[in-house]
This record gives structure tokens, C-alpha cells and sequence, in this order.
């Protein structure tokens, strides 16, 4: 059996409160979830002072104030994050986090020394921050919600190069390093592609799970899923389609202000999607297509064997009056029917009596 990795992703969902967060680490930690992630960024360094909220971010938090100061109220102090690290440890979760710029990145790896980092999809298309973060030469989940494959492999063209470090970095530099043969290798080692639609809730018209396939039959690489789709059925259902990977915003409760929480699971939510992808991906298999042990008993008695229809003597001949197929199936299979017709019983045989070579 493979084991998928679940990340629930408690992202700003703490609304900002250490408290609250850590209470999400336990939650996340309780449903049976490999990892919490959070979101790492320095609000002056992620939005300008003008940036417009996203739609549903409108809906969800008051219109009039500005997205700077939104993320103002939803930062996480370093403090904080070793608070949270600390927790992790005590509740054998792991931590991850999403950097949104060069001092949230810094901070992640270079101060709290995480072993992997996730990158949002909203930047997926920001070279400077990606390559970075390659460098690092930490793994990489990448979330590829808003991207056309031109865009997906120009993002992995700049994690090949910022992992290789070989010559100036630029576009051709780039392509190079994602078409060589030691850029496709460093990309297998250390990234996961994670399919997502950017959109809080999606409909499910727009989930497109299939594309999950094509890209794996692009780049060669490990993909999942990052579920923005209301309730837990489909992240078990991309199971289904081959993720090895499901990421899934989760909160204490959907009524909390703030921009993520209607899109997200409450608990007993997250609990019945780690339960149900637990449960696909016992029964995926290996794909092997052959008589399981437990079938055993039920094939000696579901199948049929070869047997007398009528009283038979030996040296008489077999024929279709006398020779028939029944249960139970312990005895030839019935594949031998027609090789019996015509030849001659070396033993008497009663109604009923399983034929023996």
C-alpha cells in the first residue's frame, strides 16, 4: 500500500492568534493527519499598500479594509513559529509552511531548519522567490492552481536551475536546466506537483481531477491534490485517481471571520476525509491482477468442477449425458470438459462424484 500524505493546511485560519493555531496543531494532529502547514510572510514584503483583496476574500472579511492590512492581522511572529514547531514535535505531526517572500523564506529555512517547504500557487509565476527556495535545496510542494503546462514547466525550470546552481540564471538558462538530464533527476528527487484550481469554494465542474494525469505523463513527477471543493469527498476521490498527495484547508469553525474559513473543513470534516482517503488508499493495491488469499474459500465454493451426472463405470465413456459441471469447485477445472468426452473412465464414479484424472 502507498501511504498518501495529508497535509491539512491550517493556513491564516488562526486569524492571527497563537492560540488558536496551536489548538489547530492538535486538531490536525488528532484527525490523523501527516502534517499541519501554515503560511509564512512578512505583510509589507508580500502586498503593496493598494493591492485589491481577492472576490470571495471581500465576502469573507470587511470590503473596506485593504489587503496589506488583512495580512497585517493574520502574521505569525518567529516566536510564534517555534511555538508551533514545538507543538508539532509533541504531537508527531509535521510542520510545513508556505514562505511568501525572501524574509519569510530566510526564516523558514535558515532559522527554523525545515526539511521541506510547500509554494501557493500564487507563486508559481515568482522565479526570483522559486529559484530561492531551490536553492535551498530543501523539497518542494508545488501547487499549480491558475497555471497552463507552459507555465508549470517554466516553474520547474527555474527549481531545476535553482537546485543545479550551474551558470547565470535567466529564461534560456532556465529551459537548459529543465530539459537535461540532471535537471528531470534533481526535479524526481526533491519536487511534488499538487493539481489545484484556485478558486474559494471550487465548483466541482472546475476540480478537473484528469489533470492530475496529464501531469504526470508530462514531468514524470509525483502529484497530488490540493482540495479547494466544499466537504471531503473529493480529495478521497483524487485518491482514487492517483494522488499521492492531498492538501485540504481545515478550521475550528466555519463561522470565524476571515478570508478562508467558509472553504475549509471543521474538524469532524477533516477526521471523515482522513478516514476515507486511509480507506482508498488501502484498497488501491498494486495493481497485480491475480487470486487474492482471502478468495480462496469463496472460489471452492463459488466455482464449479467437473463431475458425473449419472453413474458411471469404469472403462465406460465419457459424454455429454454423463459428464456435467457443479458445485463445488474443488475438483478439475471445467476446462477439461471436452478433453474428458470420448475418452474412457479409468474408475467408476456415482451421481455427483467429482471427476479425478
Amino acid at each position: 500500500m502507498t501511504h498518501v500524505t495529508i497535509i491539512a493546511e491550517a493556513g491564516v485560519n488562526h486569524n492571527g492568534s497563537l492560540g488558536r493555531a496551536l489548538e489547530m496543531v492538535d486538531v490536525a494532529a488528532d484527525c490523523g493527519a501527516d502534517v499541519v502547514k501554515f503560511q509564512t510572510f512578512n505583510s509589507s514584503a508580500l502586498a503593496t499598500s493598494n493591492a485589491p483583496k481577492a472576490a470571495y476574500q471581500k465576502i469573507t472579511t470587511d470590503e473596506g479594509e485593504s489587503q496589506l492590512d488583512m495580512l497585517r492581522a493574520l502574521e505569525l511572529t518567529e516566536n510564534a513559529h517555534r511555538a508551533l514547531i514545538a507543538r508539532c514535535d509533541e504531537k508527531k505531526i509535521q510542520f510545513l509552511s508556505t514562505p511568501f517572500d525572501f524574509l519569510s523564506l530566510d526564516l523558514l529555512v535558515k532559522g527554523l531548519h525545515l526539511k521541506a517547504l510547500k509554494i501557493g500557487s500564487g507563486e508559481l509565476t515568482n522565479a526570483p522567490l522559486l529559484h530561492k527556495t531551490a536553492s535551498s535545496g530543501l523539497d518542494i510542494i508545488l501547487s499549480t492552481g491558475m497555471a497552463s503546462l507552459d507555465e508549470v514547466r517554466s516553474a520547474l525550470g527555474v527549481l531545476a536551475h535553482g537546485y543545479l546552481q550551474q551558470g547565470t540564471a535567466g529564461k534560456a538558462a532556465f529551459c537548459m536546466a529543465f530539459e537535461s538530464e540532471e535537471g528531470r533527476a534533481v526535479l524526481k528527487k526533491h519536487v511534488t506537483l499538487l493539481h489545484c484550481t484556485s478558486a474559494y469554494p471550487t465548483p466541482d465542474e472546475d476540480v478537473n481531477l484528469r489533470a492530475m494525469d496529464t501531469l504526470r505523463a508530462e514531468f514524470s513527477l509525483p502529484v497530488g491534490f490540493s482540495d479547494h471543493s466544499v466537504g471531503p469527498l473529493l480529495s478521497i476521490a483524487a485518491v482514487a485517481a492517483g494522488a499521492m498527495m492531498i492538501e485540504k484547508h481545515f478550521t475550528l469553525d466555519r463561522q470565524l471571520p476571515g478570508p478562508d474559513h467558509t472553504a475549509s473543513l471543521e474538524p469532524s470534516e477533516l477526521k471523515e476525509l482522513v478516514a476515507g482517503v486511509r480507506r482508498v488508499s488501502s484498497a488501491m493495491g498494486n495493481g497485480n491482477k491475480h487470486p487474492r488469499a482471502i478468495e480462496k474459500a469463496t472460489a471452492d465454493v463459488a466455482r464449479k468442477s467437473l463431475v458425473a451426472n449419472a453413474p458411471i463405470a469404469a472403462g465406460e465413456v465419457f459424454t455429454t449425458e454423463n459428464l456435467t459441471v457443479k458445485r463445488p469447485g474443488t475438483g478439475l477445472d471445467p476446462i477439461h470438459y471436452w478433453s474428458f468426452l470420448g475418452s474412457h473412465a479409468v474408475r467408476p464414479y456415482e451421481a455427483d462424484d467429482l471427476i479425478v484424472q
